[in-house]
């Protein structure tokens, strides 16, 4: 299993390009995945920097609805028009940052729910014998504090978003599960408890964001949510890559408690 990120927040390797966006590249025995495609079509230009050839591709699959893993989607589909794109039937849903000082839409682009190659998921799916996708995360433990101003626009009036869009992936290779989550909207460790649901084991590895950033700053009841969280998954046996949503704050919190079993993820870096 081959897992490359093409984009993220912060500059890695290869002078690959970074921005508030997420994209993965995956490569398993049977299939070429692609997991979200930024805000823009940067994660393209990296993905020719980095080697991948993106026309490969079989499939491409959308973590939730958010313009910052859907923006290159559009341009995904001129270099590659037959791959299938994998998203909840919610994901065109009008998903908006409100609160009183702002109305930000943040949903993706609605020429996407146009496209051929869509294909609108009610819930879980096995695409075969290692690739699985799975939602309908509803546990609240410890959810993310910043998901509070995230909004679902249903007439007139702004409701809270309740992350019916957000869908994960597991890999199964040669004995090893892999968790891929986008930003983990409905909380890590509510979709870790899922997870054991389904398989009745932790994963041996996640890569995911936290959704733990906040540009208002951090109370001390958010750092200690943070440090319960890091606590929560130091107990496990799982290797964590992190990155784009989580914060630089919030990732040192957890890094103290997790060491070195939580990695970040940079543009261009390897999960291996």
């Amino acid at each position: 299993m081959r897992i490359i990120n093409l984009i993220e927040n912060t500059q890695g390797g290869r002078e690959c390009m970074a921005e508030h966006g997420l994209s993965f590249y995956i490569e398993t025995k049977k299939h070429k995945l692609l997991v979200d495609a930024g805000a823009t079509n940067a994660f393209l230009e990296n993905a020719g920097r980095l080697g991948v050839d993106l026309r490969l591709v079989d499939t491409m699959i959308l973590s939730h609805g958010h313009y910052d893993h859907a923006g290159g989607i559009l341009g995904f589909v001129q270099v590659n028009p037959t791959a299938k794109i994998l998203m909840q039937s919610h994901a065109g849903g009008a998903y908006y940052h409100q609160n009183e000082k702002m109305e930000k839409y943040i949903g993706i682009d609605p020429q996407i729910m146009e496209l051929a190659q869509v294909e609108l998921i009610e819930g879980d799916k096995r695409i075969d014998d290692g690739i699985f996708l799975f939602s309908g995360v509803t546990g609240r433990q410890l959810w993310p504090a910043g998901n509070r101003e995230l909004k679902v626009k249903q007439g007139n009036e702004f409701v809270q978003d309740e992350f019916v869009h957000e869908q994960y992936l597991v890999l199964e290779e040669n004995g090893t599960k892999v968790l891929i989550s986008g930003c983990a909207h409905n909380g890590i460790l509510n979709i870790l408890e899922k997870y054991r649901e389904i398989y009745g084991d932790d994963p041996d590895a996640v890569i995911s964001g936290f959704h733990m950033q906040k540009r208002s700053g951090y109370t001390e009841d958010d750092l200690e949510t943070i440090r319960q969280i890091g606590t929560e998954l130091k107990k496990m046996r799982t290797l964590f890559y992190t990155g784009h949503c989580t914060g630089e704050i919030p990732y040192q919190i957890l890094k103290e408690c997790m060491g070195e079993q939580l990695i970040y993820v940079h543009s261009g870096d390897t999960c291996s």
